[in-house]
């Protein structure tokens, strides 16, 4: 069993919620159960009147030919200070941590990570991000203790 790193995760330094909001293609991620046979998977984000943010995640499932899946739910800020701290929830009886641990200057990508490194995402407003990015963004995640090696490529088309 792998020892959790006992430095804490560092977020952004602030988040504009507004510029965060629309359509991210995911890059990469940790496995997960919940996104399992995922290809195309993308997400899109929706400031609501009441200050939470609308979640809608999209894939295919196995291949881009496979059936769309989906999962909406709600998102907020628990951090008010940097805006870089959500929880997020599909089911009323479940939140789970989504913090913002790294941010393109022109919020053209983003990553999202677990308080105990359990979860990853590289997500960007494109389908493919530029090799010099994405080496600068698993430099990056290995400074903060993430395993890279655990990261699988998402196909986008």
């Amino acid at each position: 069993m792998q020892k959790e790193p006992s430095e804490p995760l560092a977020t952004v330094t602030h988040v504009d919620l507004t510029r965060y909001m629309g359509l991210w293609y995911e890059i990469a991620r940790y496995p997960n159960s919940f996104q399992k046979g995922c290809v195309g998977s993308k997400a899109t984000y929706t400031l609501m009147d009441d200050g939470k943010v609308s979640v809608l995640n999209e894939c295919y499932d196995g291949s881009f030919s496979g059936n769309l899946r989906s999962a909406k739910g709600k998102a907020w800020v628990v951090d008010k200070e940097t805006n870089a701290k959500l929880k997020v929830s599909f089911f009323w009886f479940f939140a789970g941590d989504y913090w913002i641990i790294d941010l393109g200057r022109d919020y053209e990508y983003a990553v999202i990570g677990h308080p105990k490194r359990k979860y990853l995402w590289i997500l960007s407003r494109t389908k493919e991000m530029d090799n010099t990015v994405y080496e600068g963004i698993l430099s990056l995640l290995r400074e903060k203790k993430y395993d890279t090696s655990k990261l699988i490529k998402t196909a986008q088309q």
